[in-house]
């Protein structure tokens, strides 16, 4: 008689509670679906760039935190959670770690960066990379991606560790023909004799008698 009258309390419980059961089914559905492709789509990203299987890994458990986050925070409202409150957290919690995420000044784009460069099929391992900033340059083979740089070597093997967002941030020789000094300042490069010879014949045309 208990067990009659427990399943008949469950059933009774299904039915007052059928919408916010059917939306947490079809939430954690959502959840596992969307684990599964983008597990997919990283680890072909990862397998065509040459980097180790722990890069996707990596990859993937962060996608994967994100989507329960919001998939956890759904579940809540459709069982009755107060929404306004909610939402005013959700959309504070959400500003906040989108600035972090985008933002240049932030460590936390790095981790944005890292999955642009995972699924970039310029950024290969192996690649010789020479990054610009200004009148300074970094530049080396592609040996790893981490969560918040790479790791370049450069032709004297040593090892130069450059973020994520700057590599994205500035502007990158991809295989250039000469090769530099790892890490330094950019060389003036004198223009040839014809040139100087042009210009100060301009020059002399342009000034007055």
């Amino acid at each position: 008689m208990e067990s009659v009258a427990a399943v008949e309390g469950l059933f009774g419980w299904a039915d007052e509670y059928a919408l916010q059961v059917g939306i947490t089914v079809f939430l954690l559905a959502v959840y596992f679906v969307v684990g599964r492709i983008t597990a997919s789509i990283l680890s072909k990203g990862a397998d065509k760039s040459g980097f180790k299987e722990s890069s996707s890994e990596r990859a993937i458990r962060i996608l994967r935190m994100l989507v329960g986050l919001v998939c956890a925070l759904l579940i809540v409202v459709a069982w009755g959670v107060e929404f306004a409150s909610l939402l005013v957290f959700a959309g504070t919690a959400l500003t906040l770690l989108g600035v972090a995420l985008f933002a240049s000044w932030s460590i936390l784009s790095n981790i944005t960066a890292y999955f642009v460069l995972l699924l970039h099929p310029t950024f290969r391992r192996g690649t010789f990379l020479r990054i610009l900033d200004a009148d300074n340059y970094a530049e080396g083979y592609i040996a790893e991606l981490n969560l918040f740089n790479v790791r370049l070597i450069t032709e004297n093997r040593e090892v130069v560790v450059y973020p994520n967002n700057l590599v994205l941030g500035r502007p990158c020789l991809i295989n250039p023909r000469d090769r530099l000094y790892g890490v330094g300042k950019l060389p003036q490069v004198e223009p040839k004799a014809e040139a100087k010879a042009e210009t100060l014949e301009q020059a002399s045309k342009a000034s007055p008698i």
